[in-house]
């Protein structure tokens, strides 16, 4: 009897199965004849809106900063998988606050390809290889809301159905109250879990995602369609906004509330108009990821600073251990830097590594150095977006680190943090290193810079780039660096160079002439 109630279940599982696939195909059928999918293989369409710069925002807790979309266009050919994207970016009327090398004099231009698994830039007739942006920009085809369609009826593709009744949320596409939809899912490139959510009335509404990010682990990464229109018979959304993190911000606590990150007013979608036909250029064929190189300087004694990409760090010893100021980009760099300081000074261990400011290009390689024992010193008011947020017990399963995938004891139970209000100091009696607020910036809220008194060396990130030697100046100072000066002088420093975490090495006078000051 057991065997038989057994072979039954076995039935009805494999016939549910069998359901579940037929009913997701007659899903994925009607959107399609609905939107016009089926007849589809390219389709170029422009707009205008606002780009999102993730993880450049002044406050951890506000949005990603915005600046206008001014021109925007698209081609993305299905069969071949293809697209090339121009973006025109400017200033607009939104505020220059937080990073994201704000505010935009005139005119960014953005101009991007992928074709299969090849992707590059072309900046001003310069071909670029883009190889660390391919599988993200592939990935971007298929949640468009044609791409995901064609992607789930794919040969192989394997869509799996959720029908689920939705609750209303404060507001935007879900504020209906208990609405029936349809979600489809399907793995991208075998690694990416897309789901789609298809409404009642047969358009594609919602497509998330995660995505690999050196801050966030696996982040969350979706976009929203609405206000469909006709265009010569395929139906075609005419606003595209898009998301990066969670839209969690109205929850408490909020310790990151930055989320919109992209959003297209559709003026025109042409379908299949497939524009130039791509070709791979042969410097794109060949390139590959560069591995990070880290160079070394002593700039004075037992203080090195660490060059070879844009994003600097500067080490400095102490009778028995070392601290580390600032680990950017990822975990590939911060380990370079690792390697780097290892060799500079064999023996001792990083106890602290400072970071200067929360924005994601500085705070990427933050978990790496953690995981090799340094203790964060950060402002106060990062401690608990850090804690929470950053260091998190979450699970990295598209990117995984070496935090995610080997905790310490000291993840959960140990010394994490020390936390600078005003000013800091770090010292073992001979050597002196001290830390302070940088009050007022207009970059980001709790900014440090660091101070070493006995060798009067400066170290900042991001508010006083030198600009390459022989450059001309700029007519006008950044409010950022007037603000670096005006913060010198409240602190009474006496520097006699900077060691930027961007540029070069230079002096006070230099530092004097760019921001237009006798002293």
């Amino acid at each position: 009897m057991k065997k038989q109630i057994l072979g039954l279940a076995t039935v009805l599982a494999l016939s549910s199965g069998a359901a579940w696939a037929q009913d997701a195909q007659s899903i994925l059928q009607a959107a399609a004849e609905n939107m016009g999918a089926d007849n589809l293989s390219c389709i170029s369409y422009t707009g205008t809106g606002y780009v999102g710069l993730i993880g450049q925002q002044w406050d951890h807790r506000d949005d990603w900063p915005r600046v206008e979309l001014s021109e925007f266009s698209r081609t993305i050919n299905y069969d071949t998988k293809s697209s090339h994207e121009i973006r025109v970016l400017r200033q607009g009327d939104y505020v220059p606050r937080g990073g994201g090398r704000q505010p935009i004099l005139g005119e960014r231009h953005q101009n991007t390809f992928v074709l299969d698994n090849f992707a590059w830039d072309d900046q001003g007739g310069d071909i670029v290889p883009a190889p660390s942006n391919a599988e993200l920009r592939q990935l971007d085809i298929w949640m468009t809301p044609h791409g995901f369609i064609r992607g789930a009826m794919a040969p192989g593709a394997s869509p799996i159905l959720i029908t689920r009744h939705e609750g209303g949320a404060l507001g935007g596409l879900s504020s209906i109250p208990q609405r029936r939809i349809h979600m489809i899912s399907f793995m991208v490139m075998g690694k990416y879990r897309v789901n789609g959510t298809i409404n009642e009335q047969n358009y594609v509404e919602r497509i998330q995602t995660r995505i690999p990010n050196p801050v966030r682990g696996d982040l969350n990464w979706e976009a929203e369609f609405s206000q469909w229109r006709d265009f010569n018979g395929v139906q075609f959304p005419g606003l595209f906004h898009h998301h990066g993190d969670w839209d969690d911000e109205t929850q408490a606590p909020n310790y990151n509330g930055g989320h919109n990150r992209l959003n297209i007013n559709v003026e025109n979608a042409v379908p299949n108009d497939c524009g130039e036909a791509l070709s791979v250029p042969d410097t794109v064929k060949t390139a590959t990821i560069p591995t990070p190189h880290v160079e070394t300087e002593m700039i004075a004694a037992g203080v090195y600073y660490l060059t070879g990409g844009s994003h600097h760090s500067v080490a400095v010893e102490f009778d028995e251990y070392i601290t580390l100021i600032e680990a950017p980009q990822n975990e590939a760099r911060a380990l370079a830097v690792v390697a780097a300081v290892n060799a500079a000074m064999p023996g001792k261990p990083i106890r602290y590594v400072v970071n200067s400011h929360h924005h994601f290009d500085h705070l990427g390689g933050i978990r790496t150095l953690f995981h090799e024992g340094a203790a964060i010193i950060t402002h106060i008011t990062n401690r608990d977006f850090y804690k929470q947020e950053v260091l998190s017990y979450e699970p990295w399963t598209l990117a995984p680190d070496r935090l995610s995938l080997y905790p310490p004891t000291e993840f959960a139970e140990g010394y994490q943090f020390e936390t600078v209000d005003m000013m800091h100091t770090v010292s073992d009696g001979t050597r002196s290193l001290q830390l302070y607020y940088l009050q007022g910036s207009p970059h980001s809220e709790g900014m440090l810079i660091a101070y070493l008194p006995a060798e009067k060396i400066l170290i900042e990130a991001d508010v006083y780039t030198p600009p390459p030697a022989g450059t001309a100046l700029p007519d006008t100072p950044s409010a950022q660096s007037v603000n670096l000066y005006d913060n010198i002088m409240a602190y009474g420093l006496d520097v006699e160079r900077f060691a930027p975490l961007h540029g070069r090495v230079v002096t006070w006078a230099d530092f004097l002439e760019y921001v237009q000051k006798d002293n």
